[in-house]
């Protein structure tokens, strides 16, 4: 009989029941598309910030050390201590390895450069001195399970665009890249030849592409790091470390000092994928580093999550407000047109509790309806507003199915509790003789 009295309500007075589950269901609806979009905007922003490049760098940690002597720095500028390249692949033996998408080293020589053709047997002719950057470029690394993992400076610095193509490792004859400030100056193009040298080490390289960067790699010329390495005779060595990772936007838990943290709170800060706890992972695998965080990169990411997570969640809260006050007046206006209902059944014996739940069975039915439709006009939203901003839409989640229908349930039942009382409390004599 119960059910019978709710299936019947529920089919009487159309029109209010459809206006108080359209209330609801705008409400969802925003509701589901901002918990879609928030929920997928951090993953999105760390692929589009990934186009900025890497977002930790890593140096020795001797060159951390200031020489400094009333406040002016004594080092010599060609100063500094080197880390061996054989510590790398200990780089994705970390716990958040998955998160480290690519990395690549660092060797700069500034070298004497002459310009070929030229008769072989003739002297070196030095032209254009210039900074010599050997790195790697779709290089395979080997982890100790052997699993390989290819990386290089295009992963850590995808801005980069060279017209032609980049130089082999692999090749035969040694290759390079030139920047294109370089080619300007000196006239030279792909295929054309250049010969590097060192004191007395020098290469003849083949041009393989222009690189244009808006940097100072403009004027460089760019090599695979073993070639640096012979020039620079420092075999197996590197001086800086580009690596980009994917990561969590850091809050005031991340910038706290691990040093000083309890042992819960440094697990805590471990098992997140923030920037400085795989920082603080990366030293522990390369001794004698020192590995700091770009900032404009990290900083620029938090801002931006926290800026429209914001937004999202301000124009939730309205939209369920809203919801709320619109279920509100609905439910007070059915409980005074069925005030003469509700005395009949309270005469023929039926309790407080058992007229408030009947009540509220009937609403949160409301709910259930409003709220399973209210998921899938979020859901057309949330690809509209997915697709907007960022080019992909947010994948659809039975979590946020499940939010959202307790969300109509807790909406309904709060905006449904003043009236709800109120009948529960009516007196069926004076609604009987028509006071």
């Amino acid at each position: 009989m119960f059910l019978r009295l709710i299936a019947d309500n529920f089919t009487r007075r159309p029109r209010r029941k459809f206006l108080t589950a359209a209330a609801l269901s705008l409400g969802m609806a925003v509701a589901t598309a901002a918990l879609s979009v928030s929920l997928d905007v951090g993953d999105r922003l760390s692929e589009e910030f990934k186009s900025l490049g890497a977002n930790l760098v890593v140096t020795p940690e001797a060159d951390s050390l200031p020489l400094e002597i009333g406040g002016v720095d004594f080092r010599p500028a060609n100063s500094g201590a080197y880390l061996p390249e054989s510590d790398l692949p200990k780089i994705k033996s970390v716990f958040w390895h998955n998160n480290i998408t690519a990395f690549a080293p660092i060797l700069e020589v500034q070298v004497k450069t002459a310009i070929l053709p030229k008769p072989v047997n003739s002297a070196f002719v030095p032209s254009n001195p210039a900074t010599l950057i050997g790195t790697w470029f779709q290089h395979p690394v080997y982890t100790d399970d052997l699993t390989r993992f290819v990386t290089g400076i295009g992963g850590t610095n995808p801005w980069w665009k060279v017209e032609g193509r980049w130089f082999s490792e692999t090749a035969k004859d040694p290759e390079c890249v030139i920047g294109a400030n370089f080619a300007k100056k000196t006239g030279r193009g792909v295929d054309s030849a250049i010969e590097v040298q060192d004191g007395e080490r020098g290469r003849v390289l083949t041009v393989t592409g222009i690189l244009s960067t808006g940097g100072p790699e403009d004027d460089a010329i760019i090599v695979p790091l073993k070639i640096a390495q012979e020039l620079a005779d420092k075999p197996g060595q590197y001086r800086k470390l580009y690596v980009s990772a994917l990561t969590k936007p850091e809050d005031d838990f991340a910038r706290r000092d691990p040093k000083i943290m309890k042992p819960d709170e440094l697990e805590r800060w471990s098992c997140s994928p923030y920037v400085s706890s795989i920082a603080y992972s990366i030293k522990q695998v390369l001794p004698g580093s020192d590995v700091r965080v770009i900032r404009r990169v990290a900083d620029g990411e938090g801002k931006i999550l926290t800026r429209v997570r914001t937004l999202l969640w301000l124009v939730t809260f309205a939209s369920l407000l809203a919801a709320a006050l619109a279920v509100g007046a609905s439910s007070a206006s059915s409980v005074i047109e069925r005030r003469s209902e509700i005395g009949l059944m309270k005469a023929l014996g039926a309790g407080s509790g058992t007229v408030g739940w009947l009540l509220a069975a009937e609403q949160l039915l409301l709910a259930f309806v409003g709220g399973c439709t209210g998921y899938a006009l979020g859901l057309l939203l949330a690809r509209f507003l997915g697709t907007k901003i960022f080019g992909v839409p947010p994948e659809p989640s039975l979590l946020v199915l499940g939010v959202i229908l307790v969300l109509a349930a807790t909406i309904t039942l709060l905006g449904s509790a003043l009236p709800l009382r109120r009948a529960a409390r009516f007196d069926p004599a004076p609604i009987l003789r028509g006071e």
